[in-house]
Order: C-alpha cells, then sequence, then structure tokens
C-alpha cells in the first residue's frame, strides 16, 4: 500500500464507554466522527465480559505500578491522603484497584465499539476525544463538552474516571484492538463517503 493510501485510509478502534452509552451520546460521537470526514466502517453495540475487558487492559506489573503512581500523583495534588482513604501508600496495590475499578466500570452497560477510517484516523480520532481527564479537555471535544470528571473525584468515590470513550494511542495498537474487538475477519465495509451524481 502507497504511504499516500496508508494514511488516507488508516483504521483505528473506538469503544463508547458505559457513561457515553447510558447518556445517549452514541449518536453524537458518531456524528462528530462523521463531520471531520471520517468513516465509521465497523459498528456494533453489545454487553462485554469481565474476561474481554479483563484481556483489553495491560497486566503487566509495570503498567498497574504507574496506574497507582497516577493516583498518588493526584492524591499529592489535592492534599488528600492515599493511606487513609485506601489503606495503603504501595503504587502497585493502588495500581491493582484502579485496575478492578476500570474493569467494574467497563462491565456495568453496553458498549459500542467501531472500527473509524480515514485521513491520520488514529490522530484525528484522539483530538477530536480530547484528553482522557475530562476536566482538563477543551470545550469543542466529546469529554470536554460531555464530561467534567477528574481522578480526584473519582479515586475518592473508588471508581474509574467516566470519560466516554477509548481511541487507540498508536496505529499498531488500534490493529491489535481492532483484532481483539472484533476477531481475526472484522465485519469492515468498504464506502465512498460522496455520493455519485446519477443525473
Amino acid at each position: 500500500m502507497s504511504d499516500y493510501k496508508k494514511f488516507k485510509e488508516e483504521r483505528t478502534f473506538v469503544l463508547i464507554k458505559p457513561d457515553g452509552v447510558r447518556k445517549g451520546l452514541t449518536g453524537e460521537i458518531i456524528k462528530r466522527f462523521e463531520q471531520r470526514d471520517l468513516k465509521i466502517v465497523a459498528l456494533e453495540m453489545f454487553q462485554p465480559t469481565r474476561k474481554q475487558i479483563d484481556d483489553h487492559y495491560p497486566k503487566e506489573q509495570k503498567w498497574v505500578t504507574r496506574l497507582g503512581e497516577k493516583s498518588l500523583s493526584t492524591y499529592s495534588k489535592y492534599g488528600i491522603d492515599p493511606a487513609k482513604e485506601l489503606g495503603t501508600n504501595d503504587a502497585a496495590k493502588i495500581g491493582e484497584m484502579v485496575r478492578e475499578w476500570l474493569v467494574d466500570y467497563m462491565t456495568s452497560a453496553p458498549l459500542v465499539r467501531m472500527v473509524v477510517e480515514g485521513v491520520h484516523a488514529v490522530d484525528m480520532v484522539r483530538k477530536i476525544a480530547g484528553p482522557t481527564i475530562p476536566s482538563m479537555a477543551d470545550m469543542g471535544t466529546i469529554r470536554g463538552d460531555f464530561s467534567a470528571d477528574s481522578p480526584a473525584i473519582a479515586n475518592t468515590e473508588k471508581r474509574a474516571v467516566m470519560n466516554l470513550i477509548h481511541a487507540s494511542e498508536t496505529p499498531e495498537e488500534a490493529m491489535h484492538e481492532i483484532k481483539h474487538w472484533f476477531g481475526e475477519k472484522p465485519p469492515i465495509f468498504s464506502y465512498s463517503r460522496f455520493c455519485i451524481d446519477l443525473w
């Protein structure tokens, strides 16, 4: 595939999370992608199993510990004592708690999985979505317009940050996640975004 075609037909994976589904934002989220000339080439609503979500998130100790370190940073920023809130200051143990909160959150309602295709689709989708922390996302992005959640609130309530959608970070991650969520032969549709004048 030529570089031109590769960039023009790049694919990424998007998952609308439980809060996005519950807020009735599925159509709005799809609309925002389509308004930027991106195409939805695969789409399905489904109820995930705990195993599917558990397999989606990394289990490596380094990744889990980093989750805990992010939480510790949030507690420090807002003057909250993690030992008092969670019973420990250990980043690895806190990371395990946060990962469990993520699994609980992601299995709490149906999700919508999709493959989005278009020019630099991975970067475009992440730009449209906004930063992963909704309270830091600019107005005009999906997260900035429809959520105000923050790690400080989520950690205090012992739950995951509700940030509406997941979007792949790299083309390689997108390929892996499309395969994980849609199988070896994903039901990808090919079509033109523009109507042809037959008259």
